[in-house]
């Protein structure tokens, strides 16, 4: 969300999560607890939430393309640089303050962001719409990935900053008795636009999967393209965002006798929430979990950023892999209610240590699934039934622990965020759990091709280390054969750090833990009461 100083805030979906309902009780009786009454909200609900679908379009995309890639022969490298356009979503903070602070009053403080914002994605849609397929290869053409990286960095950053405007005007857009509502568009909208970007969009590309189940005539393509795809969802941000630019007014009047909801609206300007996020970076505490929350995903890595990459070379279709999320949606949204119980307490951490070693071994568990892949399909391609429900099983026991570490983290950082500036402290926080998450994944794919052996089977002397190579041996009519797979030296190297990491870092964790609330205080630490009241 926003770094903005709200009377209110709430928390973002499961993949932000970036604040809880923080009041500040006044003498005219604001924030006293009110019930929710949708009625005269419903509209805006229904706004919000196509806004975050809008949104999860993107994220979506972004996540089918490197399986695109994988099938045009990009290299673990090319996947590498890639997964630089993740990033934006991780470093938002950076020029959120700036997004809150910086707006044409008279056309809205959200909207002077959203407007310009989604036309530009509708723009970049339209624009890669015409020339993706030739920027990722495939019939002999290598891929693009530079520009690729590049063009959708770009997207994703337009999308980081739609989410920003998206995430504060839901605090205003709706009556603060609904303002609860505000999380949930953000979880379920999202989610259905990331399965709408990624899921639908892998399953009606793949010819494969429109033969099999929605065509009675077989065809050589998918029943969409990707071209065809980002063309229909740029010219339908174009004619949405027209609409809630004319239709739709930022500063709605609930009756005569009431202020507009804008009003309500408390902020930091640029200089305090850069201030603001210089004086927590300064504080040891917050040193200390962020050097815990920067570096214990690497334990993880390379079983989120590879696993499934090696699936597809092993065999298994991209669409099919795509569809196995489709039973785990149901799980996702659940898990965070149930794991909630255990994590309200004074404690949260408690559970955030307990999942760490089942993780670990899940995720142990996934990389012998991939070894053993290639023994489990049979020689015509074909998959078996056991192996699918091996996957969801699997996939899904995996869900559950990262969810509690997620839930678990996302309620230890609103038990220590100073409610003065709860939005920033929030938002900081998630920025370094995502930033934990993103570099390890980029470290781990690129060095999966530097591990890696390989020996030309008509050259003895060729190792196939470079393109040229490659080509050499292609000439030869020779294949480069993997002699040793990178990715299992760093499975096991990604397992060993995971133990080491867990058995030093425990104590720092409950250290953090026990430590009193004041000690988060950064309103305290900068000695700026200015910043407890506006």
């Amino acid at each position: 969300m926003s770094t903005t100083r709200r009377r209110q805030q709430v928390s973002d979906g499961p993949e932000e999560g970036d604040g809880q309902l923080l009041i500040d009780k006044d003498s005219n009786g604001y924030g006293e607890e009110e019930k929710p009454d949708i009625r005269g909200d419903r509209r805006n609900i229904a706004i919000l939430l196509f806004l975050y679908i809008l949104q999860g379009i993107p994220i979506g995309l972004i996540a089918a393309i490197p399986m695109l890639l994988q099938n045009r022969g990009a290299s673990y490298k090319q996947q590498a640089e890639f997964s630089f356009a993740y990033w934006p979503f991780s470093i938002k903070l950076l020029w959120a303050p700036i997004v809150d602070s910086l707006y044409i009053r008279r056309f809205g403080r959200r909207k002077s962001w959203l407007v310009p914002v989604q036309y530009l994605l509708g723009a970049f849609m339209l624009l890669l719409s015409q020339h993706v397929d030739l920027w990722l290869g495939g019939k002999g053409v290598e891929p693009n990935v530079p520009l690729l990286t590049l063009l959708f960095f770009m997207l994703n950053f337009l999308a980081a900053t739609q989410d920003i405007a998206v995430d504060g005007w839901a605090l205003t857009m709706l009556k603060r008795c609904n303002v609860g509502y505000a999380s949930t568009c953000n979880s379920v909208g999202q989610t259905a636009g990331y399965f709408l970007g990624y899921v639908v969009f892998i399953a009606l590309e793949s010819k494969d999967f429109c033969n099999s189940y929605l065509r009675d005539i077989p065809s050589d393509e998918g029943m969409i393209t990707l071209p065809r795809f980002l063309w229909f969802w740029g010219i339908t941000f174009m004619v949405a965002t027209t609409l809630v630019a004319i239709f739709k007014k930022e500063n709605d009047i609930e009756d005569a006798h009431m202020e507009s909801r804008y009003n309500e609206e408390h902020e930091l300007n640029i200089r305090e929430s850069y201030q603001i996020l210089w004086q927590m970076v300064r504080m040891r505490p917050v040193q200390i979990l962020a050097g815990i929350l920067l570096t214990v995903k690497v334990t993880f890595a390379a079983s989120d950023a590879v696993t499934s990459l090696k699936l597809i070379d092993a065999g298994v279709p991209k669409d099919k892999l795509a569809l196995l999320a489709i039973p785990v949606i149901p799980l996702q949204l659940i898990l965070p209610l149930v794991v909630g119980r255990y994590t309200n307490g004074p404690r949260p951490m408690d559970v955030y240590l307990k999942a760490i070693p089942y993780r670990i071994c899940l995720a142990s568990v996934a990389t012998i699934i991939a070894y053993l892949t290639p023994y489990m399909i049979s020689k015509d391609g074909e998959v078996p039934i056991y192996y699918y429900v091996l996957l969801i099983t699997s996939y899904g026991c995996y869900q559950v622990f990262l969810y509690s570490m997620f839930v678990a983290a996302m309620a230890f950082f609103a038990k220590i965020s100073d409610p003065a500036v709860g939005g920033t402290y929030m938002t900081f926080l998630n920025t370094l759990c995502n930033l934990g998450g993103n570099w390890p994944n980029t470290v781990v794919l690129w060095l999966v091709d530097v591990l890696t052996w390989k020996q030309c089977s008509t050259l003895t002397d060729n190792q196939c280390l470079d393109k040229t190579e490659e080509q050499a041996c292609s000439s030869s009519k020779g294949v480069c054969e993997i002699s040793f797979d990178g990715y299992y030296l760093e499975a096991c190297i990604c397992v060993i750090y995971g133990i080491i990491w867990l058995l030093i870092v425990r104590k720092w964790i409950l250290y953090l833990q026990d430590l009193p609330t004041r000690s988060w205080l950064v309103v305290k630490t900068a000695g700026q009461s200015s910043y407890k009241s506006r």
